[in-house]
């Protein structure tokens, strides 16, 4: 079985768990105030393995399932069966991680706000993935393709202007920093991948 289904798996069995229970969802979330004032650090991993509701867990799962397969797979060939396996959840873990940072810094002293899901993280999947695919179409909304370059930059600026301009409970700088968070690691395990990726950039669509 592969990673990605396990991490499936215990994100969804969480979550189910988390639906029927406020308190422990309450408990797990991302909240920076609690995280600065009782030293809760640990809600910045937490958070990523409960959600708002069935259609918030429902497509940050499928997303997951989709790409993350095909990352994983990439991995153990770029790094071998145990290192594969190693940096996978190595970029899927601090990813969650580091997707919440920023909003850390940003509301540290705000009580009100919280936030939880795995968007950081499968962002940073997403984002790994434009590095071996850049052309290859995504479909939104499972029916209008678009290539992965320009879904991600299209990504990467409404995230980017939604940060600090909308006030909709979503936390877009979570997906923001993951998805950079996710190219950067990618690149860091493998600097040669930059060259492959450009490659690929230049090559253009093959469609």
């Amino acid at each position: 079985m592969s990673l990605t289904i396990i991490i499936v798996i215990i994100t969804c069995l969480v979550s189910y768990r988390a639906f029927s229970d406020q308190a422990l969802r309450s408990r797990m979330a991302h909240v920076p105030y609690l995280e600065k004032k009782d030293k809760e650090y640990w809600r910045m991993l937490s958070s990523g393995f409960v959600h708002g509701g069935w259609m918030h867990l429902g497509i940050n799962m499928f997303v997951l399932w989709q790409f993350g397969e095909i990352v994983e797979s990439t991995f153990l060939v770029l790094f071998g069966e145990t290192m594969g396996r190693v940096n996978y959840l190595l970029l899927y873990i601090l990813a969650i991680v580091f997707a919440d940072l920023a909003t850390y810094i940003k509301h540290q002293d705000n009580p009100g706000f919280a936030s939880v899901g795995a968007s950081g993280a499968v962002s940073a999947i997403l984002f790994s993935y434009l590095i071996f695919a850049p052309w290859q179409n995504i479909y939104l909304y499972g029916i209008i393709p678009i290539p992965t370059i320009i879904a991600g930059l299209a990504y990467l600026a409404y995230s980017t202007w939604a940060g600090k301009n909308r006030q909709d409970h979503v936390d877009h700088d979570a997906h923001l920093y993951g998805a950079v968070f996710g190219f950067l690691f990618t690149l860091v395990l493998k600097p040669d991948l930059f060259g492959f990726f450009i490659e690929q950039l230049m090559a253009g669509p093959n469609f």
